[in-house]
């Protein structure tokens, strides 16, 4: 429950610092008194948008801060500590607005987006404002009412989601269905490109091996005369080859070895070169023998690698990316293949969807139809206490299955109402006066209140319209209100005043520069006189103090 309020040069009020209690209050005053200031600057504790004109004139920035106990509010306390803003049982909004009309929003001393603070707002307050009565007109208005009232959040959130996920497949297939004949040309195409590159079927490597054994065979005579020739003139000339050469050198070294040690060294050198001239004239004997020049393979070679390039000319690649390029294009073509049989998938999805939709749609139906049949018994229960004998009151809730699925359902809701016998059921719009209307729709919010999940009830003269023995029926039903949770009721009634735990008023000074509201807490003699002057007006009479005291009585009795 709202425990605290305190104002600091917000519109008319300079400093303003309110203790509230539980059950209901009332807040009374002069009308223009500035009572729904405190409204107003809760309104931006909710995250309302701020404007400079809400700074007090003279002042750089207007303070607001508004302390909760949230030890009850399962729903307020769970929120806090998934964002890590929760302080035990307490929670302090604070919200300052400069001049300039910027604004800071903080939730116990950590600054928050105002998307945060409407996050938060909804389970710890709820305001009806003097128009709300006027809200009812619209439709959605009307099914956010009666959902309200038959509790059934667990369909909503069934039928929301199934209607996003139907969305989800429905855009899906739109776009699969949209790029069907690109995908069909891109098809056409792909099919003749892997056709042709799977009749090449050119292997991982392949290409560098190719490269590598046409080059061989294109230069293989030359490779053959020049290795036999190198071989001849290592090992096999008569009159001079390098072995020989080697060795005569050794022979003659060798004996001069004798004469000189130090030439062993150089023996040991052309030892090991004696060697391997001998085996690389060996190497290159056998290299001879195996080289084959066979016009056949160069042909059969050629023709692979000439088609190789031919083919990477074509695709525009280069010839070693040509394997690469050939597994990216039968992917693709692949994916392709699928998509179409995604598109059959998709339109079997979508009938599943659509099913799962409609049953929940009708599950839906189905209650708000019976919770209809009970809300506006109780609405035509309580209109009928407040003046509105003759009234009846109806909840048409009529399943619309040819029209197109929302995430609220398939339903059209209207709250219909005849106020005089024999005057036939129509639309409120059309039957009702602005006072019935009031009570129209105060008896919804009140009735409605109930199933509401936040501690705090804001009413901002909601009974306006509203006087006299009608007045006092408002009042009985605020009050009982009150009894479960904590009502603040602005109002200018008397009738309803008296029925408040608490009463609040709020008075306005000015001089010739400023105007200044306050908002004091009134005692039983206090309340008496403040009854008296809203039933008699400004000159308080014996006889106005005495309805006062009286109405007080019996209101509290």
């Amino acid at each position: 429950m709202l425990l605290h309020l305190s104002i600091r040069n917000f519109a008319v009020v300079k400093s303003l610092d309110i203790d509230l209690a539980q059950g209901m209050t009332a807040v009374t005053g002069e009308t223009g008194a500035g009572k729904s200031i405190s409204v107003d600057a809760l309104g931006l504790c909710l995250g309302d948008r701020a404007e400079a004109g809400f700074v007090r004139s003279g002042a750089d920035k207007a303070e607001i801060c508004a302390s909760f106990d949230v030890s009850k509010l399962t729903l307020a306390t769970k929120w806090l500590q998934e964002h890590e803003l929760d302080d035990g049982d307490d929670c302090l909004i604070r919200r300052v607005i400069s001049s300039e009309g910027r604004s800071k929003a903080f939730i116990n001393g950590t600054p928050v987006p105002l998307s945060q603070l409407k996050s938060l707002g909804q389970y710890l307050l709820s305001i009806h404002g003097q128009h709300a009565h006027q809200q009812i007109l619209k439709a959605e208005t009307q099914r956010e009412l009666l959902d309200n009232f038959a509790e059934h959040t667990s369909l909503l959130n069934k039928v929301a989601l199934h209607y996003r996920t139907l969305q989800q497949k429905q855009k899906q297939y739109r776009e699969l269905l949209a790029g069907q004949q690109q995908r069909a040309d891109r098809f056409q195409l792909l099919s003749y490109q892997v056709s042709e590159l799977d009749e090449f079927a050119i292997g991982e490597g392949e290409f560098s091996e190719l490269e590598s054994e046409h080059k061989k065979l294109s230069n293989s005579q030359a490779l053959l005369e020049q290795t036999q020739l190198s071989f001849y003139q290592l090992y096999e000339a008569d009159d001079f080859n390098a072995l020989s050469a080697v060795q005569n050198s050794i022979d003659r070294l060798t004996e001069l070895q004798d004469h000189d040690p130090s030439l062993s060294p150089i023996l040991a050198l052309l030892n090991e070169a004696s060697i391997q001239i001998d085996e690389a004239a060996q190497e290159l004997r056998n290299y001879t023998e195996q080289l084959e020049i066979d016009p056949m393979k160069m042909q059969q070679v050629e023709a692979r690698y000439s088609q190789a390039l031919d083919l990477a000319r074509k695709h525009q690649v280069q010839a070693e990316g040509l394997y690469d390029y050939h597994q990216t294009l039968a992917q693709e073509l692949s994916q392709l293949s699928q998509d179409d049989e995604l598109l059959e998938s998709i339109q079997e999805e979508l009938i599943s969807l659509e099913k799962q939709y409609f049953h929940s749609a009708e599950q839906l139906s189905l209650s708000r139809t019976k919770a209809a049949g009970k809300l506006a018994k109780q609405v035509e229960s309580q209109i009928h206490k407040m003046n509105m004998v003759d009234a009846i009151f109806k909840i048409e809730v009529e399943p619309q299955a040819n029209s197109a699925p929302s995430k609220h359902g398939l339903d059209n809701i209207q709250f219909k109402v005849s106020t005089n016998k024999g005057q036939s059921l129509d639309k409120i719009e059309k039957v009702v006066s602005g006072g019935e209307l009031s009570r129209i729709g105060l008896a919804i919010q009140v009735i409605s209140s109930h199933n509401s999940q936040v501690a705090t009830m804001i009413f901002d003269e909601v009974d306006t319209g509203i006087s006299g023995s009608t007045a006092s029926v408002v009042g009985h039903l605020l009050r009982k209100l009150g009894e479960s949770c904590q009502v603040i009721c602005v109002t200018h009634l008397p009738q309803v005043a008296a029925r408040a735990h608490n009463q609040m008023f709020v008075t306005k000074f000015s001089d010739k520069k400023t105007t200044e509201t306050h908002m004091i807490s009134l005692q039983e003699s206090e309340r008496i006189e403040e009854l008296a002057r809203l039933l008699a007006g400004d000159k308080l009479t014996d006889s106005a103090l005495a309805n006062a005291k009286e109405l007080l009585q019996i209101s509290n009795s």
